[in-house]
């Protein structure tokens, strides 16, 4: 064998063209991104979702918000008032932040497995 041998050359097989498969998964990207009735369904249910998740976040906000006043006006003590508005309000709005965050992130993953199909893996934060 020489040092100057070529390598084998290649040869390209092909065969007819075959219709694409239409998975579900890709059904439903297509309804999706066509704008059909069917997509239309889909991003409004994801909508309502997150709507759900905002007002849920807004309810547990305002009940504290509505019912602080009537507890400053029983107190009578500014001290004891100041303590809560600067201790206590605060690590409930981280609260009430992080699991509206959560819930988000959570309605997106589910409508992204609809979208993609069932064997979509997850996104980043997802347990």
């Amino acid at each position: 064998m020489t040092a100057s041998a070529e390598p084998p050359r290649r040869e390209r097989v092909t065969g007819e063209p075959r219709p694409a498969r239409r998975t579900p998964a890709r059904r439903t990207q297509w309804e999706i991104a066509e704008q059909t009735t069917l997509g239309a369904a889909y991003v409004r249910s994801l909508m309502r979702s997150q709507l759900r998740a905002g007002l849920a976040a807004f309810a547990a906000l305002a009940l504290p918000v509505v019912t602080l006043p009537l507890f400053f006006a029983a107190l009578g003590n500014a001290t004891v008032v100041w303590a809560v508005l600067g201790f206590c309000c605060y690590p409930l709005l981280v609260l009430i932040a992080y699991w509206y965050v959560r819930r988000a992130e959570r309605n997106e993953r589910d409508f992204a497995r609809l979208v993609h199909g069932g064997d979509h893996p997850p996104g980043p934060g997802a347990p």
